[in-house]
């Protein structure tokens, strides 16, 4: 049986200063990377056969990181890339907030109704996400696969691979969720 070890990628300074990051490639804050050495160290005595990473900086960052201390070669996987939120990348959370009240508690309690301006719906996300799982199931069968992504990519992964509900998807952009968690293949919540 294939397990796979959801990883968060470690803190930017865009979420300590409340911002949407999106698919913007901004590195690791200080405390990110503590963060991921933190969660290496939790992590040392666990068995990792593959580690499959996402493109932007501070994830490739993480999976540097983490593969350093656990001795694993991150794979880059293009489907793994976090939301694309279009023209909000960049503002701030309260900013989005403030400027449209009605798209943001939208967005909290109903996300998958939202399209960020000029971003992608979080049904291409899923879709993304399948096609990213199917190729990690192609390629290890069983064992234990790591797989580093930024938020809200983590929570919709975990979504795709329980089918539960998402919750609020700003709370765990700003670092609310869990740094990992280890999830049987499709099915049910091993550990976090």
């Amino acid at each position: 049986m294939l397990k796979l070890l959801i990883i968060r990628t470690g803190a930017t300074e865009y979420e300590a200063q409340g911002r949407v990051q999106g698919t913007l490639s901004i590195p690791l804050s200080e405390d990110g990377r503590q963060q991921i050495s933190h969660v290496a160290e939790a992590l040392r005595e666990t068995s990792i056969d593959v580690c499959f990473v996402g493109p932007c900086l501070a994830t490739q960052q993480s999976a540097e990181i983490l593969a350093a201390q656990l001795k694993l070669k991150p794979k880059t996987l293009d489907d793994l890339q976090n939301l694309d939120h279009g023209l909000w990348q960049g503002m701030l959370i309260n900013d989005v907030k403030v400027k449209q009240p009605k798209v943001y508690r939208q967005w909290q309690e109903h996300p998958e109704t939202v399209c960020p301006p000029e971003g992608e719906s979080l049904q291409i996300v899923r879709e993304r996400l399948q096609r990213a799982l199917s190729k990690i199931a192609k390629k290890q069968k069983t064992g234990t696969a790591a797989v580093v992504v930024a938020e809200p990519v983590t929570s919709l992964l975990k979504n795709v691979l329980r089918d539960d509900s998402l919750g609020n998807l700003w709370e765990t952009e700003g670092g609310q969720e869990t740094a990992w968690e280890l999830i049987d293949f499709p099915a049910t919540v091993v550990s976090s």
